[in-house]
């Protein structure tokens, strides 16, 4: 008689009593392991806790309903990933500098992060000279950036900028095109900070115009950019900055969609088509260490949003129920702790977001904990893309984890957590309402609250901080040198001359008509922005405008 072979065991009816019985009489100490979502993870999942036959129709094949597996045919086995370094850093000419050097290392896209003057909504005449420059460029007008992108070929080069409402370094880019005889439907990229709500709820020092303001804004955003930018994204809807603030996976998962059912309802509100400007509609997420809860989060978020789009916002074109995203490695996972370590973070998360089938990917520097990158912590972050490539071929399969007992489970799991925390968005009358009243506020501190608990409690090792500490010389921690003095103060005297030389009154009726436009809805704002650009008018005046108009930006404290 044949001795049984060990798929002929596995298939036992008792073979998983006795594992169970061997676990339980090992492990007489188990505890119960949750992920980052409060999901709860069993030691082992089999067929038992995932059933392929039954769940075929809902995992589905790559680029096709749900799009579980990834929405393109291909995936990275044919295209993959865009490698979009977000990198600022000095005056215009230095951001320049860095962003060759960027390319010509592997970068296949580019993402201008500009100086956190800017991102307040000031010139930089208007700030202490010791601080520009030190967290991104000081981009200030339409001849700052042709400078940063000198050299670019704004045809063919895909250009993110974050850059939030009223979005006026999209402005400048598209003043610069027209200067350089580029077709702006040839411009192709995304408004990288375009989510007014993220930005409200957790990244207070982007958000410039009050709530209502903004909301408007955005919409005359969108609706000139599918006019005027047909290849242009103005809508990344950003999970990022919630799951920064402390939103668990799933939440900041929910609360992005839910974020992105609002922006659709307001833009279907207007009388635009589903189908026109869903296609355009991308998401940012942050990828954290916890990877196999980020590949079930991306995979159970692809399959939320084909419902959503479909049957919710009533989008029948396949290209609007495509969930496009951007990834970026998470930057609070990273530690100033024994910093080098975070290379092997950084890893592990890129690899996270490669097999949950991101679109493009920011791989953040392991100094980024210390300083902005320096050029050596930029180099080794697009060097970690590459070998993820090409030394260890995961784009070889696609959706290599498909199948998988536990990874399949995860995934339905994670879509149910995101689908309760939406419901509780919706039942408070959407994402805007939800914001409005603080509840979305109160639901991440909680969920922070928390995580920071399970950490100084030990239960949540994180190495060199709460465990495996060794003894550093902090002062010989690198550190990215400040901005050259001298070059920032030849860019804010250059500025300053800018302003003297341009037509002031060519300056005046553009900012006169940015105001009107702003008290007449039939009018679209942006698109006075742009003109506003274009007729040399700076970042910080247009800024200004529209907060007289429209009323500042103020965040309330949620209790």
């Amino acid at each position: 008689m044949n001795k049984p072979i060990a798929g002929d065991l596995l298939a036992a009816p008792d073979a998983h009593a006795a594992w169970q019985q061997e676990y339980a009489a090992t492990m007489v100490a188990d505890k119960e392991v949750a992920n980052r979502s409060g999901i709860p993870i069993r030691p082992l999942y089999t067929e038992r806790d995932w059933n392929a036959g039954e769940r075929a129709q809902a995992l589905g094949l790559p680029g096709q309903p749900p799009y579980t597996r990834g929405i393109y045919a291909t995936m990275h086995r044919g295209r993959t990933w865009s490698q979009r370094q977000l990198i600022g850093h000095g005056t215009p000419a230095e951001y320049n500098e860095r962003l060759r050097e960027v390319l010509a290392q592997g970068a296949t896209a580019i993402s201008l992060i500009p100086c956190n003057s800017v991102f307040r909504g000031y010139d930089m005449d208007e700030s202490h000279i010791e601080l520009l420059g030190t967290c991104g460029t000081v981009i200030n007008t339409s001849e700052h950036m042709d400078t940063a992108l000198a050299g670019v070929d704004l045809a063919r080069t895909s250009c993110a900028q974050n850059d939030p409402s009223p979005f006026t370094l999209l402005a400048f880019m598209l003043a610069t095109a027209k200067r350089r005889g580029v077709d702006w439907r040839q411009v192709s990229g995304t408004s990288n900070q375009s989510d007014y709500l993220s930005h409200y709820v957790a990244n207070h020092m982007f958000f410039r115009i009050a709530l209502p303001g903004a909301r408007r804004i955005l919409a005359d955003h969108i609706a000139f950019c599918n006019q005027h930018v047909p290849r242009w994204n103005p809508m990344s809807v950003v999970g990022q900055h919630m799951q920064q603030a402390g939103a668990t996976p799933a939440e900041a998962v929910a609360f992005t969609l839910s974020t992105a059912i609002q922006n659709a309802r307001d833009c279907i509100a207007r009388g635009m088509d589903p189908d026109d400007f869903l296609p355009r509609f991308t998401f940012f997420f942050d990828i954290s260490i916890s990877l196999f809860e980020e590949v079930a989060k991306f995979r159970a978020a692809r399959r939320i949003w084909t419902r959503i789009t479909r049957d919710l916002l009533g989008a029948k074109d396949p290209r609007s129920w495509r969930f496009k995203f951007h990834g970026q490695t998470s930057g609070v996972d990273l530690t100033r702790q024994q910093p080098l370590n975070n290379i092997a973070r950084v890893t592990v998360q890129a690899i996270a977001g490669i097999l949950g089938g991101l679109q493009s990917l920011h791989t953040d520097a392991w100094d980024e904990a210390l300083s902005v990158p320096s050029a050596d912590g930029a180099r080794i972050a697009v060097a970690t893309q590459n070998i993820l490539r090409e030394e260890a071929r995961l784009t070889d399969v696609i959706d290599p984890l498909g199948g998988s007992f536990y990874v399949e489970k995860l995934t339905d799991d994670m879509q149910a957590e995101i689908e309760r925390v939406m419901k509780i968005v919706e039942d408070a009358g959407g994402m805007y309402q939800a914001v409005e009243s603080g509840l979305v506020q109160r639901m991440i501190g909680e969920s922070a609250r928390r995580f920071q608990q399970r950490i100084d409690d030990g239960e949540q090792i994180v190495v060199g901080v709460n465990a495996y500490q060794v003894e550093e010389d902090s002062s010989a921690r690198p550190i990215n040198p400040r901005p050259d003095r001298t070059a920032m103060e030849a860019h804010l005297a250059a500025f300053k001359e800018f302003k003297a030389r341009r037509s002031q009154d060519g300056v005046q009726r553009a900012l006169d008509a940015l105001a009107r436009s702003a008290g007449d809805s039939r009018d679209n704002v942006f698109g006075r922005v742009v003109e506003a650009a274009e007729a040399g008018c700076t970042h910080g005046e247009i800024c200004g405008t529209l907060r007289r108009e429209l009323g500042f930006g103020h965040v309330q404290a949620i209790v």
